[in-house]
């Protein structure tokens, strides 16, 4: 009972062990040497100051490390949650404000409601995980998150690229990206900051070559550390160009998230989106570890860890994170046993809140743009979508028009993964509107066979075999009524149909109805309707409406050699009458 309320002693008793705990000591400071620049870059995508990626590098890491599944997972700041809540809030802000304020009053309000923001984000999780309710995540089906997280990357590669040429983007964060924004752009690029320019030239060759050379090592610290260098000796803000500039030492304070039902009311979607979103992050990474480690891991403790870290969070200034991907992976590899790991970053950041802000002074916002640009670069998957095309046209389709969706919608990154995500659902309905129905014949071996496939098979007037694959419900109901009627009036002289009914999962309230109408219609036209096959939920719902009495225990087989071998007792032919492919080949001598 405790470890259910604690999860972290399941594996605190493990750090006795002196290469345990080694292991995740170097661990937890290896993430941190990557965390604290990349937390700080992507608190500029969040539309908040460099400190607040800081924030949340602290006490959310520490809250989902201990209540959370999974033992590796990195969680934090992460790209796509970061985009979103900048595009989730920024209307939201406007709306409030008067038609004409200042950048002050814009970020005076647009902090407190980020801190609101991850409140509801993280009671909202939370709840999902209490109640057990993770399967929720799946209304974003795996198509539509490739879409996504594709036009999300693109989206914010292409926010940083004013900052690595160092010209200005003009509009606003809500004006509409591509056509004012990003033409603005490249309409400005004749005045290109040269030095800018090559600052953030120099963190790419940076970041690609200890990536090629030196894979074992933090590219990201290091041309954290050179550039800021550069930076200082060079008198690089003397220039004219931008760097982090004073940050705030100590602790984030304890702060309540100021209420605002205005703003509780307009977040309300995007609470649910960016909640939906961070956690199948999350739970697809510390999936894809637990398979190589061999631990496991429970979606609905992620999610109360995730949503504790996230509530914990909005007390002390946090914006919603997330489980990282590139983190994660660094932690796995880099030896981590427990969630003691995670513990270590966030130790580690605390210190570097308390002693080590001053020497992040000369940072260029370049080199920023460009660790950005680097990490969303790996999650850009253009052969995920095309493997999806060739999988399911339908599930290609939902990717592609999520992705032009969300890229024409850009700043607002939701609208594009709802239109995603409806249009799948759409989709979805669609195919199960109009499943196979086939009439079956008996083959050569004794099973039955599609006659559309096997078209020489002859066929018994007296019985009609129909399959229906699919479960039988409110959408589909009546395209099988119209099957089962069809097939029927093209065989007049039939005094049987046989509903083979392996393939149908389930019923609901609609198709109990038309089953009791159908076995009804066709007993009036002197025609008994046999079923064979039906699985354990279906005879259950039959049995609570009292449709089983109405269509005869007799007239309900567990396999179709039962119902076809009971039919030709019912109609009285023994094996020497007239020859019937829908007999048992040992009846056919």
């Amino acid at each position: 009972m405790l470890n259910k309320f604690f999860p972290f002693l399941t594996w605190i008793h493990e750090l006795k062990d002196p290469k345990i705990l080694r292991a995740d000591f170097v661990a937890g400071l290896t993430v941190a040497l990557i965390l604290i620049p990349q937390s700080m870059a992507y608190a500029t995508l969040a539309g908040l100051p460099e400190v607040y990626g800081l924030y949340i590098a602290f006490v959310p890491v520490f809250i989902a490390a201990l209540w959370g599944s999974s033992r590796q997972l990195g969680t934090g700041p992460v790209a796509v949650v970061s985009t979103m809540t900048a595009t989730v809030l920024t209307p939201v802000v406007i709306n409030m404000l008067a038609p004409e304020h200042t950048q002050e009053e814009f970020m005076a309000l647009f902090i407190p409601t980020a801190m609101l923001l991850t409140l509801m984000v993280g009671i909202f999780q939370f709840t999902l995980g209490l109640f057990r309710l993770g399967a929720i995540v799946n209304f974003l089906s795996h198509p539509v998150i490739i879409g996504f997280t594709n036009a999300a990357a693109l989206f914010i590669g292409l926010t940083q690229i004013s900052k690595i040429f160092g010209v200005d983007m003009p509009g606003g964060a809500s004006d509409h990206f591509l056509s004012i924004r990003i033409w603005g752009v490249i309409q400005n690029l004749d005045q290109v900051h040269i030095e800018t320019l090559m600052m953030g030239l120099s963190t790419f060759a940076i970041l690609i070559g200890m990536k090629h050379f030196l894979p074992k090592f933090s590219g990201v610290l290091v041309a954290v550390i050179v550039t800021t260098l550069i930076s200082y000796l060079l008198d690089f803000e003397g220039m004219g160009g931008s760097v982090v500039g004073t940050i705030p030492e100590g602790l984030p304070g304890f702060q309540l998230p100021a209420f605002n039902y205005q703003a509780f009311s307009s977040l309300l979607l995007g609470t649910v989106i960016i909640s939906l979103v961070g956690f199948m992050e999350a739970i697809s990474i510390a999936k894809a570890m637990a398979a190589k480690t061999k631990d496991r891991v429970d979606p609905n403790q992620e999610l109360i860890g995730q949503g504790l870290g996230n509530i914990a969070g909005s007390f002390f200034q946090s914006y919603p994170a997330s489980g990282s991907f590139s983190r994660s992976a660094v932690n796995l590899n880099a030896g981590a046993k427990t969630g003691f790991s995670s513990v270590v970053t966030a130790a580690l950041v605390l210190i570097t809140l308390l002693f080590l802000t001053p020497l992040l002074y000369h940072l260029p916002k370049a080199t920023l743009a460009a660790v950005v640009i680097m990490a969303v670069f790996g999650l850009i998957n253009v052969k995920a979508i095309k493997h999806i095309w060739r999988t399911n046209k339908h599930d290609g389709v939902a990717a592609i028009v999520t992705f032009i969706a969300a890229i024409i919608s850009a700043p607002q990154l939701d609208h594009g993964i709802m239109i995603g995500a409806s249009l799948a659902i759409g989709l979805y309905l669609y195919r199960t509107m109009q499943p196979r129905v086939v009439l079956l014949g008996r083959y050569k071996d004794g099973t039955l066979r599609d006659l559309s496939v096997y078209k020489d098979l002859p066929i018994d007037n007296n019985i009609i075999a129909v399959r229906f694959d699919g479960s039988l419900y409110f959408a589909n109901v009546s395209y099988f009524e119209d099957a089962m009627l069809k097939a029927v009036a093209d065989h007049p002289d039939a005094k049987y149909l046989l509903v083979v009914g392996d393939a149908i999962n389930q019923i609901d309230a609609s198709g109990e109805e038309v089953l009791h109408h159908l076995v009804k219609r066709l007993a009036d036209t002197h025609v008994t309707v046999v079923f064979s096959g039906l699985k354990r939920q279906v005879l259950q719902v039959l049995r609570a409406t009292g449709l089983n009495n109405i269509i005869g225990e007799q007239h309900i087989f567990l396999n179709e050699d039962m119902a076809i071998d009971a039919i030709y007792d019912m109609l009285g032919q023994s094996a020497s009458g007239q020859y019937c492919p829908l007999k048992k080949l040992n009846t056919l001598i």
